[in-house]
């Protein structure tokens, strides 16, 4: 059994910043990337970051570039989510997945349960 257990949501003002961490663990699983996805009621999961396990490449939205920095630590088998300059609109619960690199979330084989975000304006 894969688990990816989330941590770091919270309620911060606008302009702030926040941290996520995703930790695996369980059995050792396949998997090419890793990524972070979000989703507010009544709309669809959406992309947000990527990351290539092995080497190490990012991918952002559009909407999170230049804000918001993706990492992982291979040892701790834990990937990172930096949120600077948070917007009303980041407000969503974030999950982080594994599987391969892909911003589709169905291209992705293993989720957390999910962290909540707010951002008060």
């Amino acid at each position: 059994q894969v688990q990816l257990v989330e941590s770091g949501g919270g309620l911060v003002q606008a302009g702030g910043s926040l941290r996520l961490s995703c930790a695996a663990s369980g059995r050792a699983f396949s998997r090419s990337a890793m990524g972070w996805f979000r989703q507010t009621p009544g709309k669809e999961r959406e992309f947000v970051a990527g990351i290539i396990w092995s080497g190490g490449g990012t991918y952002y939205a559009d909407s999170v570039k230049g804000r918001f920095t993706i990492s992982r630590d291979n040892a701790k088998n834990t990937i990172y989510l930096q949120m600077n300059s948070l917007k009303p609109e980041d407000t969503a619960v974030y999950y982080c997945a594994g599987g391969r690199w892909s911003i589709t979330p169905a291209d992705y084989d293993y989720w957390g349960q999910g962290t909540q975000v707010t951002v008060s304006s």
